[in-house]
């Protein structure tokens, strides 16, 4: 007997599940994309995938993106008694929770400049990191649209002109690689609010975008992100060859967001599955296919 696994499930939780040629197809993808990471010079680590929320509060996200923020809280064991598991909600009320000191971040790059707070780095330091994000949305779409989701990141911290070489050299990459996954992207400006409002930074943002993302149809699967000296201030990541702020700046990969948008390009995944070993092989052959240049 033959059993057929779906691809994905539960797609109106906002929790998908994904089969066994799903799973391959992203396995390959961000063993792509961390390649790319190591072969320019990053440390591959592995984040929490749960931050204190004071740091995150620290970082400003609950003010620039409290309508993505999830946090995470323990029953409180005495007060569930009274006030226990709600079948016909489907949820634990507030009051049976303990207080919400943790937070399920957005993106995977919060961990790093949390990870790095207090030190010096190197003018020229990159890590990349592959972590679980969470976003509430209004609603929620296959691989489209999630509760939580897969980010793999390429993360820059140094001196300005290395933060925004990384960008400069990715943004080819990227589209180098699209190319040659015949998979057209238009590269928009974004106005993700990184900073305080009222702050010079916030105004210089007005001036000249810090983020641009990279869309499939209406869709963006990748973006590449400059932050100034915003998170080397506010968690003291300092520079070797200064004492001053380190810069920092991040390319992100959605790889569920680039699964959904190759099968759609590509017809199934055994044709996206092809078209990125394709791809991957005409790079590793040195030929241009997705090679771009090596910072």
């Amino acid at each position: 007997m033959t059993v057929t696994t779906p691809e994905t499930v539960g797609e109106t939780r906002g929790l998908p599940t994904l089969g066994p040629e799903a799973t391959r197809l992203l396995r390959l993808l961000d063993d792509t994309f961390e390649g790319w990471g190591v072969a320019a010079g990053a440390r591959p680590m592995t984040m929490p995938p749960l931050l204190p929320a004071a740091d995150l509060a620290r970082l400003d996200y609950y003010d620039n993106f409290p309508h993505q923020a999830v946090v995470a809280a323990p029953l409180d064991l005495e007060r569930r008694a009274t006030t226990p598991f709600s079948a016909e909600t489907g949820c634990f009320p507030s009051e049976a929770l303990e207080p919400a000191a943790l937070g399920l971040p957005s993106a995977s790059c919060y961990a790093v400049y949390l990870t790095h707070q207090g030190t010096r780095v190197a003018d020229d330091t990159l890590v990349t990191i592959c972590s679980w994000c969470f976003r509430k949305e209004t609603h929620y779409e296959g691989m489209r649209r999630q509760l939580g989701f897969r980010m793999r990141e390429i993360v820059a911290l140094g001196g300005r002109e290395h933060a925004e070489d990384h960008l400069a050299a990715f943004t080819t990459r990227i589209q180098a690689f699209a190319e040659a996954l015949d998979l057209p992207l238009r590269r928009e400006a974004a106005c993700d609010p990184f900073f305080d409002k009222g702050s010079s930074k916030a105004v210089l943002q007005r001036l000249t975008p810090v983020k641009h993302e990279f869309l499939y149809e209406d869709l963006a699967i990748a973006s590449v992100n400059t932050h100034r000296n915003f998170f080397g201030e506010r968690c003291d990541i300092t520079l070797e060859s200064t004492d001053g702020p380190a810069f920092t700046s991040c390319v992100a990969f959605g790889l569920e967001r680039w699964l959904s948008a190759l099968t759609r390009r590509h017809g199934g995944w055994e044709a996206a599955t092809r078209a990125v070993l394709d791809a991957t092989r005409g790079a590793s052959a040195g030929t241009s296919v997705a090679a771009g240049p090596v910072i």
